[in-house]
C-alpha cells in the first residue's frame, strides 16, 4: 500500500458516438449515446470511471463534486461515497447528480484496485469467476429481419437467454415476439422489456399471450415508479413469468420501497446510476430479500461486481453498450459459453481507453486541479 496517498486531479471526458441507425424502445427514441469517463490521479495511477449520462454530469463533477474529495484517501471509498452524496443535498439527489456521484465512485474503487496492484473483483473478493449474460437488444426500431438476425446470432453464439424491446405498438408485439421465437428456437430463454411502455390492464393480457410464446421475463411491463401496478402483475401473471424492475433506481430508498413492496420477483441495478457502492449495497439488499440481482447495461463495468455479489443472476450483454465499449475501451471482454469472465490479472476495472479512438468522439472535456 502507498502510504499519505489522496485524490491529486480529477479529468472529466465527454463523448458522443452515433447509433448504428435511430434507435428506440417502448417510450424513448434515439440516435447517439452520451458517455461520461472520469480519470482520477493519485500517486502516478489513474482511476477510470464512467456513467451513461449527459455532459451537464461532466459539469457538476468538476464545478460541485470534485472538491469536495480534496485531501481524501480513493482507499477511503466509504468516506468519499457519503461526502459525494452530501454535496447533492441542494442539488437534488438522483438523476444526473448520482449519475456524476457514480461515475466519480467507479473511479475511485478502479483507483483503490490499481494502487493496491489487483483487479477490482479480486479487491471486492469473487463469488464466483464467470457471471452468465443475456443478449439485449431487440429495439421497437427494427425491421423483423433484424430483429430475427440479432437475436437468432446471440442464440447461434450459445447465449442462452435474449431481450428484445415492446411497448411502442401493443398490437404489433405479439407478433414480434412470436417471429422472435421462431428466430431463436424453442430452447433459448425469451425475455421482453416495455421500458414502461404498457397500461396494467393492457400488460396482464399481453402476459397470457407472451406466456404462450415462453417468455419467462417481463421488464417493466408498466412505469417504473408503479410499485402497486407491478405488484399486481407480480401475483397476476403466469407462474413461469418473472416481473422485473430497478434499472431507474439512484439511492437505496428506491430499491427498499421496491422490496417493500413485493413488486418484483427480479431486481435490476445500474452502477452507472447508483455507483458501485451504491450497487453493493441493493446487492446486500437483495439477498435480505433472497432476491436475484441482474445488471442493467454497462457490460464492461458490471462484469466485476456481477462475479463478485452472490445475488447476482446474469448480466445484461447490451448490443449499444457492447459496441461503445469495446470501441473506445482497451480491455473488454467476449463472451465464451454464454458467460463473461473477467481478466484478473488486469488491475482495477481493466479498462483503459483507446486514446486515438477516443479523441475522435470527444465533445466536451472538464477538469479539476
Amino acid at each position: 500500500m502507498k502510504p499519505h496517498v489522496t485524490v491529486e486531479r480529477v479529468e472529466v471526458r465527454v463523448f458522443r458516438i452515433p447509433a448504428e441507425a435511430p434507435e428506440s424502445d417502448g417510450t424513448f427514441r434515439w440516435e447517439a449515446t452520451t458517455l461520461v469517463v472520469v480519470q482520477i490521479l493519485s500517486a502516478g495511477e489513474r482511476g477510470i470511471g464512467y456513467s451513461y449520462a449527459t455532459p451537464a454530469a461532466g459539469a457538476l463533477i468538476c464545478l460541485s463534486l470534485a472538491p469536495v474529495l480534496e485531501g481524501m484517501s480513493p482507499f477511503d471509498t466509504s468516506a468519499c461515497w457519503k461526502l459525494l452524496v452530501a454535496a447533492l443535498r441542494n442539488l437534488g439527489a438522483s438523476g444526473i447528480g448520482m449519475l456524476a456521484v457514480s461515475a466519480l465512485d467507479t473511479a475511485l474503487w478502479d483507483l483503490k484496485a490499481k494502487l493496491l496492484g489487483v483487479s477490482l473483483l479480486d479487491l471486492l473478493g469473487a463469488a464466483r469467476a464467470a457471471i452468465p449474460i443475456y443478449g439485449s437488444g431487440g429495439f421497437t426500431s427494427y425491421s423483423i429481419d433484424e430483429l430475427q438476425r440479432q437475436l437468432g446470432g446471440w442464440a447461434g453464439q450459445g447465449i442462452p437467454r435474449v431481450k428484445m424491446k415492446v411497448g411502442r405498438d401493443p398490437g404489433a408485439d405479439p407478433e414480434r415476439v412470436a417471429q422472435a421465437r421462431q428466430a431463436i428456437g424453442g430452447r433459448t430463454e425469451l425475455y421482453v422489456d416495455a421500458n414502461g411502455g404498457y397500461s396494467v390492464k393492457q400488460a396482464l393480457g399481453l402476459a397470457e399471450r407472451y406466456a404462450v410464446l415462453g417468455v419467462s421475463w417481463f421488464e417493466e411491463p408498466v412505469p417504473h415508479q408503479d410499485f402497486a401496478g407491478l405488484c399486481l402483475l407480480r401475483e397476476r401473471v403466469p407462474a413461469a413469468m418473472e416481473v422485473v424492475s430497478g434499472e431507474y433506481g439512484f439511492e437505496l430508498d428506491y430499491y427498499h420501497r421496491l422490496l417493500q413492496a413485493g413488486s418484483v420477483d427480479v431486481v435490476q441495478a445500474d452502477a452507472t446510476r447508483c455507483g458501485i457502492t451504491g450497487f453493493l449495497q441493493v446487492a446486500a439488499l437483495c439477498a435480505a430479500y433472497r432476491l436475484p440481482l441482474s445488471s442493467h447495461c454497462a457490460p464492461s463495468l458490471h462484469l466485476p461486481l456481477c462475479c463478485a455479489v452472490e445475488s447476482a443472476r446474469h448480466l445484461e450483454y447490451f448490443h449499444d453498450h457492447v459496441r461503445i465499449e469495446q470501441h473506445l475501451f482497451e480491455g473488454t471482454r467476449e463472451p465464451v459459453g454464454g458467460e463473461l469472465a473477467p481478466d484478473r490479472g488486469r488491475p482495477g476495472l481493466g479498462l483503459s481507453l483507446r486514446e486515438e479512438v477516443a479523441r475522435r468522439y470527444q465533445t466536451e472535456n472538464f477538469c479539476w486541479r
